[in-house]
């Protein structure tokens, strides 16, 4: 059973894996740059397991210590994965000990296949989200350990280097606008997030785009569903 799941789970994340590995090494490597050693990238990487909230941890780490900041920066960053949970809260159902995992290690990445994989009759969903879980996060771990510790033999300036961010999420947008029947989804998030963008600026537009995002959609979700079928 754990066999199936895992080979069912696999090709799911091999896109996964090349991004992860590009942008772990990058983060590796900016925090080489920084001035910590491997073993930071490696821990955090582990433990955080949030590309977006470890490349800003960085600066949070160079900085003053302050704690209240550090938190709310955390929350504010990484508060999309609540709109995420209550997306899988049936899915999760029935999974046993796995659900803990599940929870720590939904990523934006293994969120999207697990939400949206049409997983086989005879393979257990479990398991099945599970491994495409624990894969993405070694991806994510190994390419930041790796970037860690291939970051001091550079020579190059780095930069600029934590823009990789921000091209990996144009590429998965790019991805799911070629795989969508109806574009409404991605449209509705562009002009959204643009409102958000205008009317609450840079440092503060997540959160009401997010809550914007999920009341538009659960409103014409019918019409959405009705459109695609």
């Amino acid at each position: 059973m754990k066999r199936k799941a895992l080979k069912a789970a696999f090709p799911y994340t091999i896109p996964i894996f090349t991004g992860f590995w590009f942008l772990g090494m990058a983060y590796g490597i900016y925090m080489n740059a920084s001035g910590f050693s491997f073993v930071y990238p490696m821990l955090m990487s582990l433990l955080i397991f949030g590309g977006s909230l470890e490349f800003v941890a960085v600066e949070m780490l160079l900085s003053p210590f302050a704690p209240v900041q550090v938190i709310i920066m955390a929350l504010l960053i990484q508060a999309r994965h609540l709109f995420y949970g209550l997306s899988m809260l049936d899915r999760f159902k029935g999974t046993g000990w796995k659900k803990f995992y599940l929870v720590f290690g939904m990523c934006d990445e293994s969120f999207s296949i697990n939400y949206t994989a049409e997983i086989p009759e005879d393979i257990d969903s479990g398991w099945f989200m599970f491994f495409v879980t624990l894969l993405n996060h070694l991806y994510w771990v190994f390419g930041a350990t790796l970037g860690g510790l291939v970051g001091s033999l550079l020579s190059f300036d780095t930069s600029g280097i934590s823009f990789v961010m921000t091209a990996m999420f144009v590429v998965i947008f790019l991805e799911q606008w070629l795989k969508e029947k109806n574009h409404f989804s991605s449209l509705a998030g562009l002009l959204v997030a643009t409102l958000c963008l205008l009317l609450f600026g840079a440092d503060s537009f997540m959160i009401p785009t997010m809550v914007s995002i999920i009341i538009l959609l659960t409103l014409l979700r019918k019409k959405i569903e009705k459109a695609e079928n």
